[in-house]
């Protein structure tokens, strides 16, 4: 009796540790930020005694047009967001529900360019994006978010709305509904488990995108947050307190969206709204 409550302490022993291995250096990293002036990194046993204050994180939101880059973020972020998920829901409700000449070749294409690093598409995302007159513009990097992420989100779709009974279909079809009606009453409400979850994958990603926001936006109104974050840590270098409070303010959105939409949506259960017994 005594070695299966050996085993469970040690084993509970070796996740706390492991745990708290991976979480001290965020923790480290929130405590740094109370410290003010700082030119050097606190030792581990110094930032425990550290008195908790705002005042860096006030600093850094009052400095360099940081609100206008968080806002400017805000704005690409959520509208790449709805884009990507809509057009990638739409483009996997095709291709889960309808048959046409080429589909899987045109799938198979698809699934081959997710192979492509994305750093090689720069120069011709770039010069598509040029010929249109989009360079420095919004509409350039929504065309190209929202574009780049249609065959990654029709493929995380494509299973999930193939595994919608096609007996809703019928009473939609009933009431003289089509494919449109079909579509916004019975795949996307169906579909929201699957689509929170997409939601934090995209909005993560596109929030964090520095590259293609260096190379498209070249105003400095129109700058991004990542882009933001690396000029600050360029010219406050030595200010580590300061530069874990601006990447602690550019977590934070990431955080929420992730909370929200893992409450909302994953913690439900993807059987949510099924057909039942």
């Amino acid at each position: 009796m005594k070695t299966p409550l050996i085993n469970q302490i040690v084993v509970y022993t070796i996740i706390i540790l492991g745990a708290l291995l991976f979480v001290f250096p965020f923790i480290y990293m929130i405590l740094t930020t109370f410290f003010l002036g700082t030119n050097t990194l606190p030792k581990p046993n110094e930032v425990f005694s550290v008195t908790p204050n705002f005042k860096n994180y006030i600093a850094v939101w009052n400095k360099n047009n940081f609100t206008t880059y968080f806002m400017n973020s805000v704005i690409v972020t959520s509208v790449a967001m709805v884009g990507s998920l809509f057009l990638g829901a739409l483009t996997a409700y095709g291709f889960s529900r309808f048959t046409f000449p080429g589909k899987e070749l045109v799938f198979r294409v698809f699934l081959l360019s997710m192979m492509i690093p994305g750093v090689i598409n720069i120069i011709p995302q770039f010069v598509i994006v040029k010929d249109l007159g989009l360079v420095n513009t919004y509409s350039g990097l929504w065309l190209v978010y929202i574009a780049g992420g249609v065959v990654g989100n029709m493929f995380f779709l494509r299973g999930f709305f193939e595994s919608i009974p096609k007996e809703y279909e019928e009473s939609v079809l009933i009431d003289g509904g089509g494919n449109w009606r079909i579509f916004w009453h019975i795949y996307l409400p169906q579909s929201l488990p699957a689509m929170g979850t997409l939601a934090i994958f995209i909005f993560q990603g596109t929030w964090e995108e520095y590259f293609l926001a260096l190379t498209l936006i070249k105003s400095e109104a129109l700058r991004t947050l990542p882009i933001a974050i690396m000029m600050f840590n360029d010219k406050y270098a030595t200010n580590y307190g300061q530069i874990f409070a601006a990447s602690l303010i550019a977590l934070l959105p990431v955080m929420v969206i992730y909370m929200t939409f893992q409450k909302r949506f994953v913690q439900s259960g993807f059987n949510e709204g099924g057909v039942k017994g």
